[in-house]
């Protein structure tokens, strides 16, 4: 299965991927809007292939049944968060 991959101009590490390249309408209008300008990236083969970030095969169940796959940023780590997590942990001991 080949799709098209496209990079978010308005949202850093966010990746569309679609499987006709620059056919959008499947993609609803107001993510079309969120993304901004899509920006090609590349077209891939998913057939047994592995993608960093993301379950191949999720994606591609997602391109069938939906007509596109968008990939987001994981959220920023909150480092604070972790730092009195790890010592409330450190207190218990």
């Amino acid at each position: 299965m080949f799709c098209s991959v496209y990079k978010s101009t308005k949202k850093q590490g966010a990746y569309l991927y679609i499987a006709k390249k620059d056919d959008f309408t499947p993609v609803p209008k107001e993510l079309m809007t969120m993304f901004g300008t899509p920006t090609m990236v590349m077209v891939v083969n998913l057939a047994g292939r592995t993608l960093a970030s993301v379950d191949v095969e999720k994606v591609k169940s997602s391109i069938l049944n939906e007509g596109f796959f968008l990939q987001l940023p994981p959220p920023p780590e909150n480092l604070l968060e972790k730092y009195k997590q790890e010592k409330a942990q450190r207190n218990e001991k």
